[in-house]
């Protein structure tokens, strides 16, 4: 039987952002959702490619987007926010214009394929089925915000993806799980991306202003669907209580993560144990007895 959809896991699911991997594998195969891992993808590029040649940037997400047509599917899912803007920006890019088109046509030496729709697995998950039916578990006690980063909906013209500056698909999600999420004024400021090995002080500055207004909320836990923003939030998140004298102790969980244990996939599955700021005292405050 046919995957529904290819999925382009990118390489930081298969590195440091592994348990937003395993979290979505989980997470679909609780829902039915049918995925098949793209064979022989290669990375998208992110910051580096688009830094060093255009062509370069745009050709290596075709690349991918090429290998999942020839799977015979037209939906590609990429959990990663950078991988997803750059697929969906190499897709506008090529759409506007036919001379770029074509040449990353010569570049790859192949037709670039008209049919594949990029999408991130928020849409899957917000497509009308009632998720809630996979419900096994009571987390209402978790009070998450939802940050969304600035990739997933920026530049709108080419992400075409919820509310650019105000976004809902997630918090939507984990409401629709049991799980209370928060209004805040956050969601799409920027963590400092890929600033965080050549301008760490940047990147702690940006990380404390959020990680400020998440408590100042009441928030005990931040969801997210970024690789790179995670390891912002949660890896750097005791250097910032350190530089900036707090203290906040708030969990970073990818929100598939959230969504599989309210489907009743234990932690030690989810890759929590990877996690700086331990998840175990909050999940046991707000699981029942």
């Amino acid at each position: 039987m046919a995957a529904k959809y290819a999925y382009y896991p990118g390489c930081s699911l298969h590195s440091t952002g592994s348990e937003y991997d395993v979290s979505f594998r989980a997470v679909c195969d609780k829902l039915g959702v049918g995925i098949e891992e793209i064979k022989g993808w290669v990375c998208c590029g992110t910051s580096p490619a688009h830094c060093t040649s255009k062509l370069l940037s745009l050709a290596l997400p075709y690349e991918n987007i090429c290998l999942a047509a020839k799977m015979g599917v037209n939906d590609l899912v990429a959990p990663c926010a950078a991988c997803f803007a750059r697929l969906k920006t190499a897709q506008y890019e090529a759409a506007e214009d036919p001379k770029v088109a074509d040449q990353i046509s010569e570049a790859l030496e192949k037709p670039l394929p008209e049919s594949v729709n990029i999408l991130s697995p928020l849409e899957i998950f917000c497509n009308g089925q009632d998720i809630s039916k996979a419900v096994t578990e009571e987390l209402s006690g978790l009070k998450v915000v939802c940050y969304y980063g600035c990739l997933l909906t920026r530049p709108s013209k080419v992400m075409q993806f919820d509310e650019c500056e105000y976004p809902m698909a997630m918090d939507e999600i984990l409401r629709s799980v049991g799980i209370t999420t928060l209004d805040w004024s956050y969601k799409t400021e920027c963590c400092g991306g890929a600033l965080a090995m050549t301008r760490t002080d940047v990147v702690l500055k940006l990380t404390r202003d959020i990680l400020d207004e998440a408590k100042a909320v009441g928030a005990n836990a931040i969801a997210v669907g970024c690789p790179l923003c995670h390891v912002n939030l949660d890896t750097r998140q005791e250097e910032v209580e350190a530089e900036y004298g707090t203290n906040y102790g708030l969990p970073v969980f990818y929100f598939t993560q959230l969504m599989a244990l309210a489907f009743g996939v234990p932690a030690d599955k989810l890759g929590l144990q990877k996690h700086f700021i331990s998840a175990d005292g909050l999940l046991s405050a707000v699981s029942p007895a």
